[in-house]
């Protein structure tokens, strides 16, 4: 019986196992039934390295060109090694002065801790105003090239000046060669990433700022949104082995870790990102773990630059965060349904409602619950730009007049179109978009596809990376339509998916295919024309535009403001250390970068009370009273006030954006809808009557200094009225 009983019981233990393991076994056949592929001879293996070699070889090289480039650009323009100490701080202007006079304040510091801790307890800046000017302004970047500078001994070396703008411009290198690798990445030839750092140079007035400003936040943090994008495309290759995989990955969690913290509106960016890879997601199936897995990238650097931006409550707030989160729980509770199936397809409806609504809803519970500064004045701009509200604000009214928060001109569409960038981009991006469209509408039916896409597929939407970057340069470029100022946001890319296009043999294969040609082969066509097209367009720009930049080398510019220097030396020889002034936001970072003095406000966009600041100040430019302009001043503990007399007679370009008619606006003193007439005012224009010297403006402010352009006032603590 014993003997009997034996079989049976292991009869039962086999049908346990084949039914608890049947997935592994699923994935044995897979395995087994992929052929195992043959090792490469030896020249072919040569031939890759060679290639990959040169390659990187390449993109260092440009990357190094560029930043070497720039540097000697900027030398040329401000003449800068032959000017001094001030005459070089004179050249960061705005907001840009601010930054570079922090970095010079950690510079001075007696010890690193020292100088983060009055940086976050900073109340030597703004009069009767204490910041954390290190979350408010996201000084990382002054406090790493503080630590590199001493750290390195460079203080022995180079002067900090030096230091400081020669990192920025090596980050621009890297950023240029980040686009060079990611646009050589999707076309799979170094020559796509040299067309593209020829169009990114051909175009830098509309691909990056920093020959404007060099200390601006975004040019310190988008080459790590660069690099972020290029190891995000290598990691949605089908193509790629485990080692690559991780490279990639560690690659972009660093990367977009880095970017969060470098600037204060990377996240919203980031969101643009997401929702790109969450309609790829829905798109495309066999990429969705490793999306899945760029989720949690972005997950963890919310919460580590939480912590580590002093509890920066904008980040749980943002929506990237509702969005990352929705997605996620919406992953969980998605059912495993057979692919193909009319079930399936109505999931994936419900799954993209799921989540557009649990962002939405997650995004007000955040904000409900989490105490958050709120960007008020950033949604009223919106509005009032979607003209979905009026407002006579000042300081509405001045953001918009504002160039780079318009609409584009025709002359940047013209400059991209005389570059070849734009017909081409357009070109790249039609045939993309449509076999992105393609390929979708095959899934929705139902259709197989192969797995692994050929050249002679013709089958350039299918590929995920593709359809990633087509999503996401379209939400750019949207955007990019209506406020001007981020078009830098969009150009660069519009170089690197241009440059990927010419120089993809699967693109042309992809349009021929759709032609139908017979008479010569497609395949043949294509490897023809993707080193043909590149080949003519740079020799064209070589032609056209390569003895411009030697001209702009060649050329000596010189930076040449004498009123500011010597206002600048006035300030430091004359005024008492205590003393605060009071001016127009972008001359207050100016003085507070050259002379150290504390001032009344700072060209700041982020704060609703340094707004307030800046309206309040620039009433000197209005028509009110003089006892009115020292009640302003007084309430802000200023001792002297300076006139610009650049403001005071401005001569606008555009009608109504002048500062002084958009305070007359504010302040009522023109009606709007009768056109330029003006309501009565008993009082004449403060900065004109000022400079008359007479009763009552005598009794509360005495001048004190005066050049061209400069009028600087004492303000009065005792106040003697003259009859």
């Amino acid at each position: 019986m014993a003997e009997e009983e034996g079989p049976t019981v292991e009869l039962r233990q086999r049908k346990k196992l084949k039914s608890s393991e049947n997935k592994e076994s699923v994935k044995e056949e897979k395995i087994s039934d992929t052929p195992i592929p043959e090792r490469a001879p030896k020249h072919v293996l040569f031939q890759r390295f060679a290639k990959i070699f040169i390659g990187c070889l390449a993109a260092v090289t440009s990357g190094m060109m560029y930043a070497l480039y720039l540097s000697a650009y900027h030398e040329r323009k401000f003449w800068f090694s032959n000017r001094q100490e001030l005459e070089r701080e004179i050249t960061f202007q705005g907001d840009s002065a601010i930054y570079y006079s922090f970095y010079k304040d950690m510079l001075k510091a007696p010890s690193f801790e020292r100088g983060v801790y009055e940086l976050t307890h900073n109340n030597k800046t703004v009069s009767l105003k204490t910041i954390n000017a290190v979350q408010q302004m996201s000084l990382y970047p002054e406090l790493i090239a503080s630590v590199l500078y001493q750290a390195t001994g460079s203080n022995e070396i180079i002067e900090p000046v030096y230091f400081y703008i020669g990192i920025v411009f090596g980050l621009q290198g890297i950023y240029v060669t980040a686009l060079f690798v990611t646009s050589w990445l999707m076309s799979g030839t170094w020559l796509a990433g040299m067309l593209t750092v020829a169009w990114f140079i051909i175009n830098r007035v509309d691909t990056t700022r920093i020959e404007y400003s060099i200390p601006l936040r975004e040019n310190w943090a988008l080459p790590y949104f660069a690099c972020q994008i290029a190891a995000l495309t290598g990691y949605l290759k089908s193509n790629l082995n485990t080692y690559g995989e991780r490279f990639c990955y560690l690659l972009m969690s660093a990367s977009t870790y880095t970017f969060m913290m470098m600037w204060e509106y990377s996240h919203y960016l980031l969101f643009l990102q997401a929702i790109s890879l969450f309609l790829l997601d829905s798109f495309s199936l066999e990429q969705s773990d490793k999306v899945h897995e760029v989720y949690k990238i972005y997950i963890f650097s919310l919460f580590l630059g939480y912590l580590l931006q002093f509890e920066n409550s904008a980040l749980l707030v943002s929506p990237l965060l509702s969005l990352v989160v929705a997605l996620i729980l919406a992953k969980c509770l998605q059912l495993n349904v057979k692919k193909g199936t009319c079930i399936a397809k109505i999931m994936k409806v419900i799954n993209f409602y799921l989540v557009c609504t649990l962002t939405v809803t997650l995004n007000i519970i955040m904000k409900m619950f989490v105490p958050h500064k709120e960007n008020g004045h950033m949604l009223k701009f919106l509005e009032v730009k979607f003209g979905l509200n009026m407002t006579k604000n000042f300081t509405m009214n001045w953001l918009l007049c504002q160039e780079s928060l318009q609409a584009p001109s025709q002359d940047f569409f013209l400059r991209l179109t005389q570059s070849s960038l734009l017909p081409f981009y357009i070109l790249v991006l039609i045939i993309c978009f449509l076999s992105m469209m393609q390929v979708i509408f095959r899934r929705i039916k139902g259709k197989s596809l192969k797995e692994t896409i050929t050249l002679e597929d013709g089958r350039i939407g299918g590929r995920p990376e593709i359809i990633y970057h087509v999503i996401h340069t379209i939400l750019l470029g949207s955007l990019a339509m209506v406020i001007e100022g981020l078009k830098y946001l969009w150009t660069p890319y519009v170089c690197m998916l241009a440059a990927f296009g010419v120089c993809s043999p699967e693109l042309w294969v992809t349009l021929f295919k759709w032609l139908r040609l017979r008479t010569v082969h497609p395949v043949l066509l294509a490897l023809i024309l993707s080193m043909a097209v590149p080949t003519i367009i740079g020799l064209s720009l070589w032609k056209e535009f390569f003895p411009r930049l030697m001209t702009e080398l060649m050329e000596l510019q010189e930076f040449y403001d004498p009123d500011t220097v010597e206002l600048m030396t006035w300030i430091k020889r004359q005024a008492p250390v205590a003393a605060v002034f009071a001016g127009s936001p972008q001359l207050m970072g100016v003085i507070k970068l050259c002379t150290g003095w504390m001032v009344t406000s700072l060209p700041l966009y982020n704060d609703d009370d340094l707004l307030k600041r800046n309206e309040n100040i620039y009433q000197i430019y209005s028509k009110r009273s003089a006892e009115d302009i020292y009640k302003i001043l007084t309430s802000y503990k200023a001792n002297y006030l300076i006139v610009e007399d650049a403001i005071c007679n401005e001569v606008g370009t555009m009608r109504g954006c002048r500062v002084k008619d958009l305070l007359d606006i504010a302040n009522g003193h023109v009606v709007c809808e009768e056109g330029d007439k003006l309501t009565y005012s008993k009082y004449g224009r403060f900065c004109h009557e000022v400079k008359i010297n007479y009763s009552p403006y005598v009794n509360y402010f005495t001048r004190v200094y005066w050049n061209r352009s400069y009028f600087v006032y004492k303000i009065n603590t005792v106040i003697s009225f003259q009859s």
